[in-house]
C-alpha cells in the first residue's frame, strides 16, 4: 500500500479542521526570554564568518562531500569560457601560497558547458570573483535561493559588503551561465534555482543606493528572467512557467551524495518504492519501467526538475515529484511575479517610465494567469496546475503564501488563504505540507525560508497576530533546540519541535550551519519588535 496523504491537524496535532480562531489563538507560544534569544543570536553572528568562502579560503570550497575524488590528486577549479583565465590565475597567485596552488588545478569549462557537460570530468568548483557564504553541513558552495535568505540575514546584522558581494556573484553566474546556477559546481550548470535575484539586487540596493549598480544590474536580472519565460520552461499553453533541468541522466550529485547507511543510493530507494508501491498521482510508466526495474529517462528529467525547484524531494507533485515537469507551480509563477513587479520598480528609480509600464502589464497579465489556472476559490488555496491533464492539484502546501508575499492576491484572496492557516500550523510553527511522504519537504517538516514567506506574505496584508504567532513559535523552537544541540540546523520537525529527523528519501541527515534558518530567526524577531 502507498503512503497517503493525512490531515496533520488530525492524525498529528489530535485537533479538528473545524478548529475555532480563538482556540488556534490559544495555541500562541511566549517568546523566550532575552538572554536565551541572545545566545542564539551570538551563534548567528558567529557563524556569517565561519560559512563565509574567500579565494583565501579556496582549498575548503573546492572540496567536495557529495561527489567521489581520487586521493593526492589536484581538485579542480572551473572557470567560464567567456572569462579570463590568465587573469583569474594571476589574481590567485597574488592571494594564495604555492601549497594551496598546487593542490588546484585551473580548467576552463566549454563554450557551451551545457551542451558538452559529459565532457567536464572530474566535477568541481565553478569561480566566483567575490566571497560567497555558504549554506552549512555538505553545502560548502554558494547556492540559488539559499542566498537571498542569507543576503536577508547578512544585511540584518550589517554586513552589507558581504551581501553585495553575494549578490555580484549571482550577476557573475548570469553574465556567464544565462543564469543563476543551482550552485557553483559543474554538476549544477545545467539548472537554476527559485528565482529571487529581483529581490535580492533590491535589497543591496535599499542599503546602498548605488543607482549605477543597479543600473547594471537591470540587464542582468533581465536576461535571467529571459531564462524562466521561454521553452522549454515554459508550462504548457498556460502561459506561465515551470521548472525544467536542461541535462539527462542520473543527478551525479545524487549517485554519491545521497547514499543510506546500507549504501543505497536515492534511486536505489526509488525503484524499490515502485516494486512495493501502488502509484495513482501520474501514469507510473513514464518514469519506471517494472519489467527492467528501472527508471526512465524522463525519471531523470523529472527529478532535475525537481531540483531546480529547491524543493529536493516531496510527493507534491507525485511520488519524488517527478511529475513537476507537467505544472505550472504556485511558487515559481509567484516569484516571477516578483520579477517582473521589481523589474517595473527598478526602472522606475533609473527613470524609465516606458520601461516600468511595460512590466507592470507582464505582471497583470501573470496575475491574471495565476487567479485563472492556480487559485481555487471553492478551498480558498494556491494550488499548482497540471497543464498536460488540465487540472489543478490538490496538494495543500506552503507555497500557497508565496501569492501574498508577492503582492498578487487580492485581499479577499489573502482573506481566505490566512483563515487556511490552519492546515499548516502546528507546535512549532509552519508544516510544508499536509503530507507525510518519508521525504524532507513534507510533513512533519519546517523550513525556515517558507516560514519568512509566509510570516511576511501574512503581514503585508495585516494579519499580524497570525504573524507574531508563527514568528513566537519558530523562535521558541530553535531556542530549545539550539539548548539541547548548541547548533543551528537547516530544518525542523515542527510536530515534535525538535531537529531530529526521520528520511527515508533524499539525502537523510540534517545540516549543521544553517544559512537560511541563522537568517531568518534573525529576521522575524526584528520584525516582531
Amino acid at each position: 500500500m502507498r503512503f497517503r496523504a493525512v490531515w496533520l491537524s488530525i492524525l498529528l496535532l489530535g485537533l479538528t479542521p473545524t478548529l475555532r480562531a480563538q482556540d488556534r489563538a490559544a495555541c500562541h507560544v511566549p517568546l523566550p526570554s532575552a538572554e536565551r534569544i541572545e545566545a542564539v543570536r551570538a551563534y548567528i553572528r558567529q557563524s556569517w564568518d565561519v560559512l563565509t568562502r574567500s579565494h583565501r579560503d579556496l582549498l575548503a570550497a573546492v572540496q567536495d562531500p557529495k561527489i567521489e575524488h581520487e586521493p593526492g590528486t589536484p581538485w579542480p577549479l572551473y572557470i567560464a569560457a567567456t572569462e579570463d583565465s590568465a587573469a583569474v590565475w594571476h589574481r590567485l597567485q597574488q592571494e594564495l601560497p604555492d601549497s594551496v596552488l598546487q593542490q588546484i588545478v585551473l580548467r576552463v569549462l566549454p563554450e557551451d558547458p551545457v551542451a558538452h557537460l559529459d565532457e567536464i570530468h572530474p566535477h568541481g568548483l565553478l569561480y566566483l570573483p567575490e566571497p560567497y557564504v555558504v549554506p552549512g553541513g555538505r553545502f560548502n558552495e554558494m547556492y540559488g535561493w539559499d542566498s537571498y535568505f542569507i543576503v536577508v540575514g547578512l544585511l540584518r546584522d550589517g554586513r552589507i559588503d558581504l551581501a553585495k558581494a553575494m549578490t555580484d556573484n549571482h550577476l557573475y553566474q548570469v553574465r556567464h551561465y544565462g543564469k543563476v546556477l543551482n550552485a557553483n559546481r559543474t554538476y549544477y550548470l545545467t539548472r537554476s534555482q527559485p528565482p529571487f535575484l529581483s529581490a535580492m539586487v533590491l535589497a543591496v540596493y535599499e542599503h546602498t543606493q548605488d543607482r549605477d549598480w543597479l543600473a547594471a544590474a537591470a540587464p542582468l536580472i533581465e536576461r535571467y528572467y529571459a531564462y524562466w519565460t521561454t521553452p522549454p520552461h515554459l508550462a504548457g499553453e498556460t502561459g506561465l512557467s515551470r521548472y525544467y533541468d536542461l541535462g539527462e541522466g542520473p543527478a551525479p550529485e545524487v549517485v554519491v551524495g545521497e547514499r543510506d547507511a546500507q549504501g543505497r543510493t536515492h534511486y536505489d530507494r526509488v525503484r524499490e518504492y515502485y516494486r512495493t508501491h501502488e502509484v495513482t498521482a501520474y501514469d507510473e510508466s513514464l518514469y519506471y519501467v517494472a519489467e527492467a526495474d528501472s527508471l526512465t529517462p524522463l525519471f531523470y528529467k523529472g527529478d532535475r526538475s525537481m531540483r531546480e525547484s529547491g524543493f529536493d524531494p516531496s510527493n507534491r507533485f507525485g511520488p519524488f515529484s517527478v511529475d513537476i515537469i507537467h505544472y505550472a507551480p504556485v511558487g515559481l509563477n509567484a516569484l516571477l511575479y516578483r520579477m517582473e513587479t521589481d523589474l517595473a520598480r527598478i526602472h522606475e528609480i533609473l527613470g524609465d517610465t516606458a520601461a516600468a509600464a511595460a512590466w507592470r502589464a507582464r505582471a497583470e497579465a501573470r496575475r491574471e494567469r495565476v487567479d485563472r489556472y492556480l487559485w481555487d476559490p471553492e478551498r480558498g488555496l494556491y494550488f499548482d496546475y497540471n497543464f498536460r491533464t488540465g487540472r489543478r492539484s490538490d496538494y495543500v502546501f506552503a507555497t500557497t503564501f508565496y501569492p501574498l508575499w508577492v503582492g498578487m492576491a487580492s485581499p479577499e484572496q489573502a482573506a481566505r488563504v490566512a483563515t487556511n492557516l490552519y492546515l499548516l500550523e502546528a507546535p512549532g510553527g509552519l508544516l510544508t505540507s499536509t503530507h507525510i511522504s518519508g521525504s524532507q519537504w513534507d510533513a512533519p517538516y519546517g523550513w525556515a525560508p517558507l516560514y519568512l514567506i509566509a510570516v511576511e506574505g501574512l503581514r503585508r496584508y495585516g494579519y499580524d497576530e497570525a504573524a507574531d504567532r508563527l514568528t513566537a513559535k519558530f523562535v521558541s523552537m530553535i531556542v530549545e533546540d539550539f539548548e539541547r544541540t548548541g547548533v543551528i540546523l537547516e530544518k525542523y520537525d515542527v510536530v515534535q519541535r525538535r531537529s531530529d529527523v526521520a528520511l527515508r528519501y533524499g539525502y537523510t541527515s540534517n545540516e549543521i550551519g544553517f544559512g537560511w534558518t541563522n537568517a531568518v530567526f534573525a529576521e522575524l524577531l526584528a520584525q516582531m519588535d
